[in-house]
């Protein structure tokens, strides 16, 4: 009996039914003169069932920014309190309420874009859906929203219930969990980097990264589920050795391999390869890791602050300083992970680890790509890259 009792509870917060997570902590982890804010949050899962591995992720469900709906309403000329449906099942709701939890309004599609075209006369909105050159409607959507979209091409004729039915559901973020619960029983951990930046006259602000920084008080509640991730996991041996590569918020996924390892008393071996602007005021986690280090818990860990010297230091320049030890690693069967910027960097750390293999393995370039793939294909190669 008891251990049905125990699934139907992990099956009661998901997705679709999430689990309002108390807020216990909430810190800025970058110092005075940083260009960055990153957050780490700790939230109490207490009462909740939820339970993860490192390498899961953690889904919030976020809230829109309330400056934003306000300017919408303005805008608008829009009753606040006025019902709208947000879907046929349920009752409506207050349309600043809709707007505030309900439905995604940062980002433009070309589907909403093609909708609003039939609720204006506005000859620009009907050229700009209209062009044969698809880049010219995705130039406009960047960095845009649906503000954006209201005072660009008015006059509208249209209610607040048709807009808002042009809108997407709010998805959910998902972020990769910083701790782990041997380490923290009942509670997750998550390192969060606060998104802002200007563009088209207006500060724009990621929309659950900047609640965490700006409204998320200690004591407040959150709405969560677990993600698994089962493409990003520690080995199943803690005899086995595992690199990391993780810059920035990369770092969370690595923050809770290491506290797993640390309670396990794992006998592999662990590098970690960190890297940030300046490590005066971006050296995320940095008292925590050397205490690690000191335990012999972090074997060895390698960090470059790109902004600290006239020529720019990188993760992957690191690797390359340490090619022949970082080589002899992989070849006892070590664990590569990266965790990180997909743009940019989980590319130039892949390059780079072909480098590696080809120099320090005396390969053709074929060779070590095949080498990579191989390793790939044992699971001892896992990126979790955004």
């Amino acid at each position: 009996m008891q251990s049905t009792e125990v699934k139907k509870g992990l099956a009661a917060f998901s997705r679709t039914n999430p689990f309002q997570a108390k807020v216990l902590k909430n810190v800025n982890l970058n110092g005075a003169g940083s260009s960055k804010e990153t957050r780490h949050i700790e939230l109490s899962l207490q009462g909740s069932d939820l339970s993860y591995v490192p390498g899961d992720c953690l889904g919030v469900i976020p809230e829109n920014d309330p400056e934003l709906v306000a300017a919408l309403l303005e805008e608008m000329k829009w009753d606040a309190e006025m019902p709208v449906v947000i879907n046929k099942q349920e009752e409506p709701l207050p349309l600043k309420e809709a707007l505030l939890k309900h439905f995604e309004i940062t980002l433009l599609t070309k589907k909403i874009m093609q909708q609003a075209a039939g609720l204006t006369d506005n000859e620009e909105l009907q050229k700009l859906v209209a062009s044969e050159d698809a880049n010219q409607l995705k130039a406009y959507m960047e960095g845009r929203d649906l503000l954006d979209l209201l005072q660009d091409f008015g006059p509208w004729k249209a209610s607040a219930q048709e807009i808002v039915s042009l809108l997407r559901k709010m998805p959910p973020r998902l972020y990769s969990i910083a701790s782990s619960i041997a380490a923290n029983p009942e509670e997750v951990h998550l390192t969060i980097g606060a998104v802002r930046y200007t563009a088209n006259g207006r500060v724009r602000k990621g929309v659950c990264s900047v609640q965490c920084a700006e409204r998320l008080p200690e004591g407040d509640t959150i709405p969560v589920f677990i993600q698994q991730n089962k493409h990003f996991n520690l080995p199943e041996s803690q005899d086995q050795d595992i690199i990391m590569v993780g810059p920035g918020t990369g770092i969370a996924p690595f923050r809770s391999f290491i506290q797993e390892r640390a309670v396990n008393k794992a006998a592999g071996r662990s590098w970690l390869f960190f890297g940030d602007q300046h490590s005066a005021s971006d050296f995320l986690y940095k008292s925590e890791l050397e205490q690690y280090q000191q335990d012999g818990v972090l074997t060895r860990l390698d960090a470059a602050f790109s902004r600290d010297t006239a020529q720019k230091v990188y993760v992957q320049h690191k690797m390359l300083e340490n090619s022949k030890e970082l080589f002899a690693w992989l070849d006892k069967g070590a664990y590569f992970y990266i965790c990180g910027d997909k743009q940019h960097m989980a590319k130039d750390v892949h390059n780079t680890l072909i480098d590696i293999i080809e120099q320090e393995g005396a390969l053709t370039r074929e060779a070590a790509e095949a080498y990579l793939n191989a390793m790939q294909e044992q699971g001892r190669y896992q990126r979790d890259v955004y």
